[in-house]
Protein backbone atom coordinates (compact mmCIF):
# COMPACT_ATOMS: atom_id res chain seq x y z
CA UNK A 1 0.00 0.00 0.00
CA UNK A 2 1.39 3.35 -1.08
CA UNK A 3 2.03 5.85 1.68
CA UNK A 4 0.13 9.12 1.59
CA UNK A 5 2.41 11.96 0.42
CA UNK A 6 0.39 14.97 1.51
CA UNK A 7 2.04 17.49 3.84
CA UNK A 8 0.34 16.34 7.05
CA UNK A 9 1.03 12.65 6.43
CA UNK A 10 4.71 13.08 5.58
CA UNK A 11 5.34 15.40 8.52
CA UNK A 12 3.57 12.91 10.79
CA UNK A 13 6.08 10.24 9.75
CA UNK A 14 9.09 12.49 10.24
CA UNK A 15 10.57 10.63 13.23
CA UNK A 16 10.35 7.26 11.47
CA UNK A 17 11.82 8.69 8.26
CA UNK A 18 14.73 10.26 10.09
CA UNK A 19 15.38 7.13 12.16
CA UNK A 20 15.79 5.06 8.98
CA UNK A 21 17.87 7.78 7.33
CA UNK A 22 20.39 8.16 10.15
CA UNK A 23 20.82 4.68 11.55
CA UNK A 24 20.20 6.17 15.01
CA UNK A 25 17.25 5.70 17.33
CA UNK A 26 16.99 9.03 19.11
CA UNK A 27 14.53 7.56 21.62
CA UNK A 28 17.50 5.85 23.26
CA UNK A 29 18.81 9.23 24.40
CA UNK A 30 15.56 10.55 25.88
CA UNK A 31 15.46 10.55 29.70
CA UNK A 32 12.09 12.20 30.31
CA UNK A 33 11.03 15.82 30.66
CA UNK A 34 13.53 18.18 29.08
CA UNK A 35 16.44 15.79 29.60
CA UNK A 36 18.27 13.84 26.95
CA UNK A 37 21.72 12.28 27.12
CA UNK A 38 23.74 14.59 24.90
CA UNK A 39 27.05 12.94 25.74
CA UNK A 40 25.66 9.55 24.77
CA UNK A 41 24.36 11.00 21.48
CA UNK A 42 27.83 12.27 20.61
CA UNK A 43 29.47 8.98 21.64
CA UNK A 44 27.02 7.11 19.41
CA UNK A 45 29.13 8.08 16.39
CA UNK A 46 31.69 5.53 17.63
CA UNK A 47 34.50 7.60 16.09
CA UNK A 48 37.49 8.86 18.05
CA UNK A 49 39.06 12.20 17.18
CA UNK A 50 42.00 10.34 15.65
CA UNK A 51 39.68 8.24 13.48
CA UNK A 52 37.87 11.36 12.25
CA UNK A 53 41.20 12.98 11.37
CA UNK A 54 42.07 9.92 9.27
CA UNK A 55 38.68 9.99 7.52
CA UNK A 56 39.11 13.67 6.68
CA UNK A 57 42.71 13.39 5.51
CA UNK A 58 41.72 10.77 2.89
CA UNK A 59 39.48 13.30 1.12
CA UNK A 60 41.50 16.51 1.29
CA UNK A 61 39.95 17.84 4.49
CA UNK A 62 41.60 19.28 7.58
CA UNK A 63 45.15 20.26 8.52
CA UNK A 64 44.45 23.77 7.19
CA UNK A 65 46.89 26.63 7.81
CA UNK A 66 46.58 29.03 10.75
CA UNK A 67 47.49 32.44 9.33
CA UNK A 68 48.53 35.52 11.29
CA UNK A 69 46.88 38.65 9.88
CA UNK A 70 49.81 40.96 10.64
CA UNK A 71 48.59 43.99 8.70
CA UNK A 72 45.04 43.81 10.00
CA UNK A 73 46.37 43.32 13.55
CA UNK A 74 48.56 46.41 13.11
CA UNK A 75 45.57 48.41 11.86
CA UNK A 76 43.49 47.34 14.87
CA UNK A 77 46.24 48.63 17.17
CA UNK A 78 46.02 52.06 15.56
CA UNK A 79 42.49 52.35 16.93
CA UNK A 80 43.29 50.82 20.34
CA UNK A 81 44.76 52.51 23.40
CA UNK A 82 48.52 52.02 23.99
CA UNK A 83 49.44 48.43 24.81
CA UNK A 84 46.20 47.07 23.37
CA UNK A 85 45.26 45.39 20.12
CA UNK A 86 45.48 41.60 20.18
CA UNK A 87 47.20 39.52 17.54
CA UNK A 88 44.52 38.32 15.05
CA UNK A 89 44.83 34.89 13.43
CA UNK A 90 42.53 33.07 11.04
CA UNK A 91 42.11 29.35 10.32
CA UNK A 92 42.08 29.17 6.51
CA UNK A 93 39.29 26.66 5.98
CA UNK A 94 39.02 27.67 2.31
CA UNK A 95 41.90 25.20 1.88
CA UNK A 96 39.48 22.28 2.35
CA UNK A 97 38.26 20.23 -0.60
CA UNK A 98 35.12 22.26 -1.41
CA UNK A 99 36.33 25.47 0.18
CA UNK A 100 34.80 25.70 3.66
CA UNK A 101 34.86 24.18 7.15
CA UNK A 102 31.66 22.35 6.20
CA UNK A 103 33.89 19.74 4.55
CA UNK A 104 34.77 18.52 8.04
CA UNK A 105 31.12 17.82 8.77
CA UNK A 106 30.46 16.25 5.40
CA UNK A 107 33.53 13.99 5.40
CA UNK A 108 32.44 12.31 8.62
CA UNK A 109 28.76 12.04 7.67
CA UNK A 110 29.35 10.73 4.13
CA UNK A 111 31.99 8.24 5.28
CA UNK A 112 29.52 6.92 7.84
CA UNK A 113 26.80 6.63 5.19
CA UNK A 114 29.13 4.56 3.02
CA UNK A 115 30.13 2.40 5.99
CA UNK A 116 26.46 1.61 6.65
CA UNK A 117 25.80 0.74 2.99
CA UNK A 118 23.59 3.66 1.91
CA UNK A 119 23.67 4.26 -1.86
CA UNK A 120 23.28 8.01 -1.55
CA UNK A 121 23.19 11.02 0.78
CA UNK A 122 20.91 14.01 1.16
CA UNK A 123 21.12 17.38 2.85
CA UNK A 124 18.75 20.34 3.23
CA UNK A 125 20.82 23.50 2.96
CA UNK A 126 21.17 26.73 1.01
CA UNK A 127 24.79 27.15 2.09
CA UNK A 128 28.29 25.78 1.75
CA UNK A 129 27.30 22.49 3.30
CA UNK A 130 25.58 21.39 0.11
CA UNK A 131 28.81 21.76 -1.83
CA UNK A 132 30.70 19.94 0.92
CA UNK A 133 28.31 16.97 0.86
CA UNK A 134 28.36 16.89 -2.95
CA UNK A 135 32.16 16.95 -2.95
CA UNK A 136 32.49 14.17 -0.40
CA UNK A 137 29.81 12.05 -2.11
CA UNK A 138 31.67 12.35 -5.41
CA UNK A 139 34.94 11.24 -3.81
CA UNK A 140 33.32 8.36 -1.97
CA UNK A 141 31.21 7.12 -4.88
CA UNK A 142 27.76 7.90 -3.49
CA UNK A 143 24.80 9.63 -5.10
CA UNK A 144 23.81 13.02 -3.72
CA UNK A 145 20.68 15.18 -3.57
CA UNK A 146 20.68 18.70 -2.13
CA UNK A 147 17.38 20.39 -1.25
CA UNK A 148 17.84 24.14 -1.31
CA UNK A 149 15.70 27.14 -0.37
CA UNK A 150 16.80 29.35 -3.23
CA UNK A 151 14.16 31.77 -4.53
CA UNK A 152 11.34 34.04 -3.51
CA UNK A 153 7.90 33.52 -5.05
CA UNK A 154 8.91 35.64 -8.07
CA UNK A 155 11.71 33.21 -8.89
CA UNK A 156 14.45 35.64 -7.89
CA UNK A 157 17.46 34.16 -6.13
CA UNK A 158 20.25 35.83 -4.20
CA UNK A 159 23.64 35.77 -5.94
CA UNK A 160 25.35 33.93 -3.11
CA UNK A 161 22.70 31.20 -2.89
CA UNK A 162 22.57 30.75 -6.68
CA UNK A 163 26.37 30.51 -6.64
CA UNK A 164 26.22 27.67 -4.12
CA UNK A 165 23.57 25.81 -6.14
CA UNK A 166 25.80 25.93 -9.21
CA UNK A 167 28.71 24.59 -7.19
CA UNK A 168 26.61 21.68 -5.91
CA UNK A 169 25.60 20.81 -9.47
CA UNK A 170 29.19 21.13 -10.70
CA UNK A 171 30.21 18.58 -8.06
CA UNK A 172 27.65 16.11 -9.38
CA UNK A 173 24.71 16.58 -7.03
CA UNK A 174 21.06 16.77 -8.01
CA UNK A 175 19.77 20.08 -6.65
CA UNK A 176 16.09 20.52 -5.81
CA UNK A 177 15.50 24.28 -5.65
CA UNK A 178 12.54 25.64 -3.71
CA UNK A 179 10.99 28.97 -2.85
CA UNK A 180 11.19 30.22 0.72
CA UNK A 181 8.57 28.69 2.99
CA UNK A 182 7.52 25.55 4.90
CA UNK A 183 7.92 23.23 1.91
CA UNK A 184 11.67 22.81 2.47
CA UNK A 185 11.46 20.28 5.29
CA UNK A 186 8.44 18.55 3.76
CA UNK A 187 10.19 18.11 0.42
CA UNK A 188 13.36 16.93 2.12
CA UNK A 189 11.50 14.29 4.16
CA UNK A 190 9.44 13.15 1.18
CA UNK A 191 12.47 12.63 -1.08
CA UNK A 192 14.44 11.07 1.80
CA UNK A 193 11.64 8.55 2.27
CA UNK A 194 11.40 7.80 -1.46
CA UNK A 195 15.13 7.32 -2.00
CA UNK A 196 16.19 5.64 1.23
CA UNK A 197 19.27 7.87 1.25
CA UNK A 198 21.31 8.77 4.33
CA UNK A 199 20.40 12.07 6.03
CA UNK A 200 23.76 13.85 6.05
CA UNK A 201 22.31 16.48 8.33
CA UNK A 202 24.22 19.53 9.50
CA UNK A 203 22.92 18.75 12.97
CA UNK A 204 23.67 15.06 13.38
CA UNK A 205 26.37 13.92 15.82
CA UNK A 206 28.46 12.82 12.83
CA UNK A 207 28.50 16.37 11.45
CA UNK A 208 29.36 18.00 14.77
CA UNK A 209 32.03 15.41 15.58
CA UNK A 210 33.64 16.30 12.26
CA UNK A 211 34.09 19.92 13.35
CA UNK A 212 35.89 18.91 16.55
CA UNK A 213 39.09 18.49 14.55
CA UNK A 214 38.95 22.21 13.73
CA UNK A 215 39.06 23.28 17.37
CA UNK A 216 41.73 20.69 18.14
CA UNK A 217 43.93 21.93 15.28
CA UNK A 218 43.59 25.56 16.40
CA UNK A 219 44.85 24.60 19.87
CA UNK A 220 47.77 22.52 18.60
CA UNK A 221 48.89 25.09 16.00
CA UNK A 222 48.66 27.97 18.48
CA UNK A 223 50.84 26.09 20.95
CA UNK A 224 53.37 25.17 18.27
CA UNK A 225 53.64 28.70 16.83
CA UNK A 226 53.13 30.90 19.89
CA UNK A 227 53.69 28.66 22.90
CA UNK A 228 50.21 29.29 24.35
CA UNK A 229 46.54 28.58 23.95
CA UNK A 230 44.40 31.12 22.11
CA UNK A 231 42.84 33.65 24.45
CA UNK A 232 39.71 33.82 22.30
CA UNK A 233 38.22 31.95 19.36
CA UNK A 234 35.53 33.78 17.38
CA UNK A 235 33.07 31.68 15.35
CA UNK A 236 30.57 32.91 12.80
CA UNK A 237 27.26 31.56 14.08
CA UNK A 238 24.08 30.50 12.30
CA UNK A 239 22.84 26.99 13.12
CA UNK A 240 25.46 26.62 15.84
CA UNK A 241 27.46 23.70 14.44
CA UNK A 242 30.69 25.65 13.99
CA UNK A 243 30.82 26.98 17.54
CA UNK A 244 29.69 23.67 19.08
CA UNK A 245 32.20 21.49 17.25
CA UNK A 246 35.06 23.99 17.57
CA UNK A 247 34.50 24.40 21.31
CA UNK A 248 34.34 20.64 21.82
CA UNK A 249 37.63 20.26 19.94
CA UNK A 250 39.28 22.99 22.02
CA UNK A 251 38.17 21.23 25.20
CA UNK A 252 39.52 17.90 23.96
CA UNK A 253 42.85 19.67 23.42
CA UNK A 254 42.75 20.96 27.01
CA UNK A 255 41.92 24.61 26.21
CA UNK A 256 39.79 25.19 29.27
CA UNK A 257 40.52 28.92 29.55
CA UNK A 258 39.95 29.92 25.92
CA UNK A 259 36.95 32.22 25.54
CA UNK A 260 34.55 30.95 22.87
CA UNK A 261 32.70 33.79 21.16
CA UNK A 262 29.83 33.71 18.65
CA UNK A 263 29.49 36.35 15.95
CA UNK A 264 26.51 37.03 13.68
CA UNK A 265 25.34 39.79 11.39
CA UNK A 266 22.51 41.66 13.04
CA UNK A 267 19.45 41.34 10.81
CA UNK A 268 16.91 42.31 13.47
CA UNK A 269 13.62 43.25 11.84
CA UNK A 270 13.87 40.83 8.92
CA UNK A 271 11.86 37.63 9.16
CA UNK A 272 13.77 34.75 7.60
CA UNK A 273 10.65 32.87 6.52
CA UNK A 274 9.04 35.89 4.88
CA UNK A 275 8.79 35.72 1.11
CA UNK A 276 8.76 39.51 0.78
CA UNK A 277 11.77 39.94 3.09
CA UNK A 278 13.82 36.99 1.80
CA UNK A 279 15.78 39.09 -0.68
CA UNK A 280 16.08 42.11 1.59
CA UNK A 281 19.08 40.55 3.35
CA UNK A 282 22.31 40.99 1.46
CA UNK A 283 24.30 38.44 3.46
CA UNK A 284 22.77 34.98 3.39
CA UNK A 285 24.61 33.23 6.19
CA UNK A 286 25.95 33.83 9.67
CA UNK A 287 23.22 36.21 10.74
CA UNK A 288 20.91 36.56 13.70
CA UNK A 289 17.95 35.27 11.68
CA UNK A 290 19.44 31.82 12.16
CA UNK A 291 21.88 32.37 15.02
CA UNK A 292 19.37 33.45 17.67
CA UNK A 293 16.53 30.95 16.95
CA UNK A 294 18.96 28.02 16.78
CA UNK A 295 20.70 29.10 19.98
CA UNK A 296 17.44 29.38 21.92
CA UNK A 297 15.71 26.36 20.36
CA UNK A 298 18.31 24.07 18.79
CA UNK A 299 15.92 21.18 18.21
CA UNK A 300 13.89 22.82 15.44
CA UNK A 301 16.31 21.27 12.93
CA UNK A 302 16.07 18.29 10.57
CA UNK A 303 16.88 15.71 13.27
CA UNK A 304 14.92 14.89 16.46
CA UNK A 305 17.73 16.23 18.68
CA UNK A 306 20.31 18.62 17.27
CA UNK A 307 23.91 17.89 18.16
CA UNK A 308 24.64 21.61 17.67
CA UNK A 309 24.02 23.12 21.12
CA UNK A 310 25.74 26.54 21.00
CA UNK A 311 24.67 27.84 24.43
CA UNK A 312 26.45 24.89 26.05
CA UNK A 313 29.77 26.36 24.89
CA UNK A 314 29.27 30.06 24.16
CA UNK A 315 30.84 32.70 26.43
CA UNK A 316 29.78 35.80 24.46
CA UNK A 317 27.60 36.64 21.48
CA UNK A 318 28.73 39.59 19.32
CA UNK A 319 26.95 41.14 16.37
CA UNK A 320 28.18 43.10 13.37
CA UNK A 321 26.44 44.72 10.39
CA UNK A 322 26.26 43.76 6.71
CA UNK A 323 28.29 46.81 5.71
CA UNK A 324 31.03 45.98 8.23
CA UNK A 325 31.33 42.44 6.88
CA UNK A 326 31.57 43.61 3.28
CA UNK A 327 34.15 46.23 4.27
CA UNK A 328 36.14 43.57 6.13
CA UNK A 329 36.05 41.33 3.04
CA UNK A 330 37.74 44.10 1.06
CA UNK A 331 40.18 44.79 3.91
CA UNK A 332 41.27 41.15 4.01
CA UNK A 333 41.95 41.16 0.28
CA UNK A 334 43.67 44.55 0.16
CA UNK A 335 45.80 44.30 3.32
CA UNK A 336 46.54 40.58 3.49
CA UNK A 337 46.20 39.48 -0.14
CA UNK A 338 43.62 36.88 0.87
CA UNK A 339 40.34 36.91 -1.06
CA UNK A 340 37.68 35.02 0.85
CA UNK A 341 33.89 34.89 1.03
CA UNK A 342 31.67 36.71 3.53
CA UNK A 343 30.88 33.95 6.04
CA UNK A 344 34.19 33.87 7.89
CA UNK A 345 34.53 37.61 7.55
CA UNK A 346 31.57 38.03 9.89
CA UNK A 347 33.70 36.65 12.72
CA UNK A 348 36.72 38.60 11.43
CA UNK A 349 34.81 41.90 11.64
CA UNK A 350 33.84 41.14 15.24
CA UNK A 351 37.41 40.03 16.04
CA UNK A 352 38.91 43.18 14.53
CA UNK A 353 36.76 45.30 16.83
CA UNK A 354 37.07 43.16 19.95
CA UNK A 355 40.85 42.75 19.58
CA UNK A 356 41.16 46.47 20.29
CA UNK A 357 39.91 45.83 23.83
CA UNK A 358 42.51 43.13 24.54
CA UNK A 359 46.25 43.48 25.34
CA UNK A 360 48.82 43.19 22.55
CA UNK A 361 50.08 39.82 23.76
CA UNK A 362 46.60 38.24 23.54
CA UNK A 363 45.75 35.91 20.65
CA UNK A 364 42.36 36.04 18.93
CA UNK A 365 41.63 33.29 16.41
CA UNK A 366 38.92 33.57 13.77
CA UNK A 367 37.80 29.99 13.27
CA UNK A 368 37.27 29.98 9.50
CA UNK A 369 37.54 31.40 6.04
CA UNK A 370 35.45 30.22 3.11
CA UNK A 371 36.00 30.11 -0.65
CA UNK A 372 34.82 32.98 -2.80
CA UNK A 373 33.14 32.90 -6.20
CA UNK A 374 31.04 34.88 -8.65
CA UNK A 375 28.04 35.14 -6.34
CA UNK A 376 30.01 35.71 -3.16
CA UNK A 377 31.89 38.81 -4.28
CA UNK A 378 30.87 42.14 -2.82
CA UNK A 379 29.81 43.77 -6.09
CA UNK A 380 27.07 41.32 -7.11
CA UNK A 381 25.75 41.43 -3.54
CA UNK A 382 25.67 45.23 -3.54
CA UNK A 383 24.06 45.28 -7.00
CA UNK A 384 21.42 42.84 -5.76
CA UNK A 385 20.77 45.01 -2.71
CA UNK A 386 20.27 48.10 -4.90
CA UNK A 387 17.87 46.16 -7.13
CA UNK A 388 15.84 45.36 -4.00
CA UNK A 389 15.56 48.98 -2.91
CA UNK A 390 18.36 48.97 -0.31
CA UNK A 391 20.07 52.35 0.19
CA UNK A 392 23.85 51.83 0.06
CA UNK A 393 26.26 54.47 1.34
CA UNK A 394 29.40 55.10 3.34
CA UNK A 395 28.90 56.32 6.89
CA UNK A 396 28.59 55.00 10.43
CA UNK A 397 27.35 51.38 10.60
CA UNK A 398 25.54 52.14 13.87
CA UNK A 399 22.86 53.73 11.66
CA UNK A 400 22.36 50.43 9.79
CA UNK A 401 18.73 49.32 9.42
CA UNK A 402 18.37 45.80 7.94
CA UNK A 403 16.10 45.72 4.91
CA UNK A 404 16.32 49.49 4.47
CA UNK A 405 19.97 50.45 4.13
CA UNK A 406 23.48 49.04 4.03
CA UNK A 407 26.17 51.29 5.46
CA UNK A 408 29.81 50.68 4.65
CA UNK A 409 32.12 52.16 7.34
CA UNK A 410 33.64 55.49 6.33
CA UNK A 411 36.85 54.31 8.02
CA UNK A 412 38.02 51.15 9.86
CA UNK A 413 37.63 52.82 13.25
CA UNK A 414 33.86 52.72 12.80
CA UNK A 415 33.76 48.91 12.85
CA UNK A 416 32.26 48.36 16.28
CA UNK A 417 30.81 45.09 17.50
CA UNK A 418 27.76 45.00 19.72
CA UNK A 419 27.39 42.61 22.65
CA UNK A 420 24.15 40.66 22.47
CA UNK A 421 22.27 39.76 25.63
CA UNK A 422 23.34 36.12 26.02
CA UNK A 423 21.59 35.93 29.39
CA UNK A 424 18.31 36.65 27.60
CA UNK A 425 19.04 33.82 25.14
CA UNK A 426 19.74 31.44 28.03
CA UNK A 427 16.48 32.33 29.73
CA UNK A 428 14.63 31.88 26.45
CA UNK A 429 16.00 28.36 25.97
CA UNK A 430 15.09 27.37 29.52
CA UNK A 431 11.50 28.62 29.18
CA UNK A 432 10.99 27.09 25.73
CA UNK A 433 12.36 23.71 26.81
CA UNK A 434 10.09 23.46 29.86
CA UNK A 435 7.00 24.62 27.97
CA UNK A 436 7.67 22.18 25.14
CA UNK A 437 8.13 19.27 27.57
CA UNK A 438 4.90 20.20 29.37
CA UNK A 439 6.12 18.91 32.75
CA UNK A 440 6.91 20.34 36.15
CA UNK A 441 10.73 20.46 36.19
CA UNK A 442 12.49 17.89 38.33
CA UNK A 443 15.98 18.13 39.82
CA UNK A 444 17.25 16.28 36.73
CA UNK A 445 15.60 18.89 34.46
CA UNK A 446 17.19 21.74 36.38
CA UNK A 447 20.65 20.19 36.18
CA UNK A 448 20.27 19.44 32.47
CA UNK A 449 19.12 22.98 31.66
CA UNK A 450 22.03 24.43 33.64
CA UNK A 451 24.44 22.46 31.44
CA UNK A 452 22.46 23.38 28.30
CA UNK A 453 22.87 27.09 29.06
CA UNK A 454 26.33 27.07 30.65
CA UNK A 455 24.85 28.49 33.87
CA UNK A 456 23.93 26.87 37.19
CA UNK A 457 20.85 25.40 38.84
CA UNK A 458 20.14 28.62 40.73
CA UNK A 459 19.98 30.59 37.44
CA UNK A 460 17.57 28.03 36.00
CA UNK A 461 15.35 28.11 39.10
CA UNK A 462 15.12 31.91 39.12
CA UNK A 463 14.28 31.95 35.41
CA UNK A 464 11.46 29.43 35.83
CA UNK A 465 10.12 31.01 39.02
CA UNK A 466 9.84 34.38 37.28
CA UNK A 467 7.63 32.74 34.66
CA UNK A 468 5.58 30.68 37.12
CA UNK A 469 6.98 27.47 35.62
CA UNK A 470 8.48 26.00 38.80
Amino acid sequence: MALAKDYKSVMGRSNDIMKKALGLDYDEFEKGGTVFDYDALMKATNYTLDEIEKIQSRTGVGDTPLLELRNISALARKYAKPGYGARILVKDEAANASGSFKDRRAACAVAHAKKLGYKGVMAATSGNYGAAVASQAAMQGLECIIVQECYDSKGIGQPEIVEKARKCEALGAEVIQLTVGPELFYTFLSVLEDTGYFNASLYSPFGIAGVETLGYEIAVECREKYGKDPDMVVCTTAGGGMITGTARGLLKAGCTNTEVVAASIDLTGLHMASDTQFNKKSCTTGHTGFGVPYATDPDHSDVPRSAARPLRYMDKYLTTTQGEVMYMTEMLANLEGIERGPAGNTALAAAFSYAQELPEDAIVVVSETEYTGAGKHIQPQLDFARDNGIDIKFGDPKDDKPGTNLILPANPGLIKHKVADIEHFRKSLIKKAVKKAGVKPTAADLEFLAVETKTDVDFVKKTLEAEGLL
